[in-house]
């Protein structure tokens, strides 16, 4: 039976222990090599070892989702060791867990026949899952292995676009007719070895499966055997078209507290189911994306890639970065005499900056959670410029005081005061004027609003921030 692991500190624990074991392989090759036996002796020691044998049995009691996390935290060398330690009968359901960059090192350590043996092990809409990251080769072997329905299957999943529900559902499902008994209903399910995961509820369907409702597992239970499904079935549900996105159909999870929910064509016909467990996971990943962009980073990093790779990864911001600040550089060259003069606007100004930042990155983290969600339409968004206006002129005035009140208690100058509250407040309302256009702007354009939003923000908020009170104190304080 599978162990999991539930906490973060058991997952620590865990993966402590793995590493220790390797630290100690590690040692015991580095001795066997200064060992004068044959090559072949020295293999057939290490591979015996008592460690690595109690390493491969905790490996196979635990949940693939478990070793999938511990593949993730060991640098190339050592995860390739415990890869090899894991049976071939799990390698596809770890495959699946994996995130993006460490299967592609470890699909790129499997030869053909490996992988074609792992990916056999799972249903038809895991492997299209996996099909992106396999050599072609090795889909062409699993599709001529599979019966001609699961090759049916495999080319639907694999025709959806990757955001769609049709990319998201599975084939794995009960279905029966209207027109029969609950009694009958239950011999059938009686026959088959077991449910499919997250079944709360049976598809009802004509001879031509299209849909007609649904019965939930509890109404069988607590219903006579001799009722009909068609008196007891749900007639009003949720569904969804396979060609819908599949970030409306997890936020309608969301909403209606859904286990699982029909997948359908155009012509209703019954196509698929998507279960909950899918949502999440699709959910957890739309955040990892979301994350990675707000940083600038283009896609999932191995967290010990090589150099090179992750140089590749980080370079493009970092280029935007980089000109942005010879920008912001200009702006403070072209205020160079009255720096000259009143030495304190060089302390001050980054303070100006600073703030403005901030402001315009929970602006834009606001923003970017509402466009997720579907909240924000036309009307809306002209309400939501008129209400970020408010907040950051509040702010300003109220945050724009105590910096205009520190500035004064320190250079004794209020004039500087002044100039630092009035900075303060114009780049605010900037920051909020930009944090809410640069998300809507990218959504319009068809871009991820979340892509390096927080990049452009700090540097909008920099360049402009240095600007508004570099000018303001040369109008008002440099004579």
């Amino acid at each position: 039976m599978e162990q999991r692991v539930d906490t973060i500190h058991q997952r620590e624990q865990l993966l402590q222990q793995v590493t220790a074991i390797l630290r100690r392989h590690k040692h015991d090759e580095e001795l066997a090599d200064r060992d004068h036996r044959a090559p072949r002796e020295r293999v057939e020691d290490l591979l015996h070892k008592r460690d690595l044998e109690r390493l491969q049995r905790e490996l196979e009691r635990l949940h693939p989702a478990d070793v999938a996390y511990v593949l993730e935290a060991l640098p190339l060398d050592e995860r390739l060791i415990v890869w090899d330690l894991v049976k071939a009968d799990r390698d596809g359901e770890i495959l699946l867990e994996v995130s993006d960059a460490v299967r592609e090192t470890l699909i790129a350590s499997m030869d053909e026949q490996e992988l074609v043996a792992a990916t056999e092990q799972l249903d038809t809409d895991e492997i299209a899952d996996l099909a992106p990251d396999l050599p072609r080769e090795v889909i062409q072997d699993v599709f001529k292995s599979l019966s001609v329905e699961e090759r049916e299957q495999l080319r639907a999943a694999m025709s959806y676009p990757e955001d769609s529900v049709g990319a998201l559902m599975d084939f794995d499902m009960v279905e029966v007719r209207e027109d029969v008994t609950l009694e009958v209903v239950l011999r059938y399910l009686r026959r088959l070895d077991e449910m499919p995961d997250h079944t709360d509820q049976i598809f009802v369907v004509d001879r031509e499966d299209r849909l007609k409702g649904l019965l939930p597992v509890n109404r069988i239970l607590v219903s006579l055997p001799e009722k009909l499904v068609s008196e007891v079935m749900v007639r009003e549900f949720v569904e969804f078209n396979a060609n819908e996105k599949a970030d409306e159909a997890a936020a309608a999870f969301e909403r209606y507290d859904l286990v699982s929910a029909p997948v359908v064509e155009d012509d209703r016909r019954l196509v698929g189911r998507m279960t909950v467990n899918a949502v999440v996971d699709y959910i957890r990943e739309s955040q990892d994306i979301e994350i990675l962009s707000a940083g600038g980073l283009r896609e999932d990093e191995d967290l010990f890639a090589s150099v090179w790779k992750s140089v590749k990864n980080r370079w493009t911001w970092l280029a935007v970065n980089l000109v942005t600040a010879f920008i912001a550089s200009r702006v403070i060259g072209a205020f160079e005499q009255s720096i000259a003069q009143l030495v304190a606007l060089a302390a001050l100004m980054p303070i100006i900056a600073g703030i403005g930042g901030n402001s315009g990155n929970q602006t834009i983290t606001m923003i970017v959670r509402a466009l997720a969600l579907g909240q924000i339409t036309r009307d809306s968004a002209r309400k939501l410029f008129v209400k970020e206006l408010g907040v950051s002129m509040l702010n300003g005035v109220i945050w724009g005081s105590v910096v205009g009140l520190f500035a004064f208690l320190i250079y004794h100058n209020w004039q500087l005061g002044l100039v630092m509250t009035a900075a303060m407040l114009l780049n605010l309302l900037l920051a909020a004027v930009m944090g809410v256009s640069i998300p809507l702007l990218m959504d319009k354009l068809g871009r991820d609003p979340a892509l390096g939003s927080s990049v452009l923000i700090t540097a909008i908020t920099d360049s402009g921030g240095f600007f508004i009170f570099l000018g303001l104190a040369t109008l008002f304080l440099v004579r």
